[in-house]
């Protein structure tokens, strides 16, 4: 080994050994530290965005298999026992819209709506429909929010300094409420149908004035509101389109057509109706 070489060793064992020896490494760059906490920062907001994905699918899976329960009222002599399974279907939907309540508690709502945005409208959907069912009128958003109400236990950690209950709430968008509420047309259509399949003339009646009312309601926002509401008319149009058919059909020939054979009659006129349907300008 050469002298430099040795000495070049001693004073590394000599820096290694003392523990008030200089540090001979370069700092770190403002630059690259700044990066680091940026870098954590994404991190973790892409973690809890991937969380509210999820939790967002399990809404809305759990929101339209309440629907499908509920398509059943038109044919089975208990109503009541429908609804209550539907209520409590909706309850556990109610708790996952609680663990989004949960991550969303201190951020910035509008930062991750993206990401569970289609599992509220399936719930406003769901709950709107059950509610149609039960009452023959449309839930206010001001009621839809007073249900998410939520309790949770504080374990007196991280920046909560106390144990005990805590409430969230969380407050659904009238955005999410009126695309909701649009698709909620869709499931009153199908529903005119299956009534009439039954041999249930009253509700295909009651349905069309409904789904009227909610179209004049569309029509006041127009082109004016957010481009997924204007995008939505065009589906609603349809469904009320449909259901006025069968309406016209049940009044002037219903008469003539068996009731077992409605069903068919209106399905086949449903789908005739759809291919000459304009599509919005």
């Amino acid at each position: 080994m050469s002298k430099r070489e040795d000495e070049g060793c001693a004073r590394k064992r000599k820096t290694e050994a003392g523990p008030k020896s200089e540090d001979c490494t370069r700092p770190v760059s403002p630059v690259i530290a700044a990066s680091t906490v940026f870098q954590h920062e994404l991190d973790t907001k892409h973690d809890k965005y991937e969380r509210l994905v999820k939790i967002s699918r399990d809404i809305t899976i759990e929101s339209k298999r309440t629907i499908f329960l509920l398509h059943r009222v038109t044919s089975v002599p208990d109503v009541e026992e429908i609804l209550n399974e539907a209520d409590v279907k909706l309850d556990g939907v109610r708790q996952k819209i609680g663990q989004i309540a949960e991550e969303l508690k201190g951020e910035d709502l509008h930062q991750f709506h993206r990401a569970f945005t289609p599992g509220i409208q399936e719930y406003v959907e769901a709950v709107s429909f059950h509610h149609f069912i039960k009452h023959r009128t449309l839930i206010s958003l001001e009621e839809i929010n007073a249900r998410l109400v939520f309790m949770r236990e504080n374990k007196g950690e991280g920046e909560v300094a106390w144990a005990g209950p805590s409430v969230l709430t969380f407050q659904i968008t009238p955005i999410d409420y009126l695309l909701g509420v649009a698709d909620l047309t869709g499931e009153l259509m199908r529903m005119c149908i299956s009534s009439v399949g039954n041999g249930d003339i009253d509700t295909p009646f009651q349905l069309s004035g409904f789904l009227r009312e909610i179209h004049d309601g569309f029509s006041y926002i127009g082109n004016t509101g957010p481009y997924e509401v204007s995008k939505k008319l065009h589906t609603l149009r349809q469904s009320l389109g449909k259901v006025e058919d069968a309406c016209y059909t049940l009044r002037v020939r219903g008469s003539e057509i068996p009731k077992h054979m409605l069903a068919d009659v209106f399905s086949s006129r449903a789908a005739t109706h759809l291919d000459r349907d304009d599509p919005m300008v």
